[in-house]
């Protein structure tokens, strides 16, 4: 019994109620496309700004990185200057204490050899501060970079922000109506619908016939098409670009419908 019920409600589904589910489905979305159309390229401009601000927070850890490995390297080049200045004073000491030249030569060339460590540290430790000046300074501009990118992501944000609180009622209410209209169309012809609607850039998956021509990509329907088209008996698609088709009696049918519902609603509210 209930698979006679469901088939019985299955056939009470005509092909004229499958269009217009479909386009009223159609009129719906296009509108929610519109109001994504209104944010414009700002979402891609906050992903970009975002992305950018990733990538200098990631060279300023790089720089304050560097600078401290400067500080490191000079560090330990102090130290071992200070260890060669104990040193030479306590060669200095020995070489009072000597009892020939031999030993006292030895020691010489021990001190002379801690002074130029420390000409050499003393260089080094030169060379590293002006490396790290250059480091500072990359370092400064980048947290300019950053703080200036920080700002203009905020304010690409607010602007995102305004945008989306604006439309977000009217989104929700679409895609509440969006939720409904889907319960009435069987999956496959649902998924047929997203996988046109996808395929095209303005996202229309139905259209009208306009002028005995597709709505969507403007190439002339044969004869016999035409009336397909108009009879309603099966759904027809065209050959050309593949999106579905619906007469224009039929769809005036339907938007006016959804207008007087929707004036209907703003009333309630």
């Amino acid at each position: 019994m209930a698979d006679t019920k469901k088939t019985a409600t299955a056939a009470e589904v005509t092909v004229e109620d499958k269009l217009r589910a479909l386009y009223a489905l159609q009129t719906i979305d296009s509108k929610t496309d519109e109001i994504h159309r209104q944010c414009g390229e700002l979402p891609l401009e906050v992903q970009d700004k975002e992305d950018e601000l990733v990538g200098r927070e990631t060279r300023i850890t790089k720089y304050k990185n560097e600078i401290a490995a400067c500080e490191k390297e000079i560090a330990q080049y102090k130290n071992d200057i200070e260890v060669a200045k104990d040193n030479i004073k306590k060669y200095e000491q020995q070489q009072m204490q000597v009892r020939n030249n031999r030993q006292f030569d030895s020691i010489t060339k021990e001190i002379e050899f801690q002074k130029l460590d420390i000409d050499f540290k003393t260089k080094k430790i030169r060379e590293v501060l002006a490396s790290m000046a250059a480091k500072k300074t990359k370092l400064e501009e980048e947290q300019e970079k950053h703080a200036e990118c920080q700002k203009e992501l905020e304010r690409k944000k607010g602007e995102l922000d305004t945008i989306i609180e604006s439309t977000r009622k009217d989104e929700e209410d679409l895609a509440q109506k969006r939720g409904e209209f889907t319960k009435k169309i069987e999956e496959r012809l649902l998924t047929a619908y997203e996988r046109i609607r996808n395929g095209h850039k303005n996202g229309l998956a139905i259209v009208r016939v306009m002028r005995e021509a597709c709505g969507g990509c403007f190439n002339k329907i044969p004869p016999q098409r035409m009336i397909d088209v108009a009879t309603h008996n099966r759904i027809i698609v065209c050959e050309y670009c593949g999106r579905i088709l619906i007469d224009n009696d039929l769809a005036d049918e339907v938007e006016p419908r959804q207008e007087v519902a929707e004036k209907e609603e703003k009333t309630e509210k």
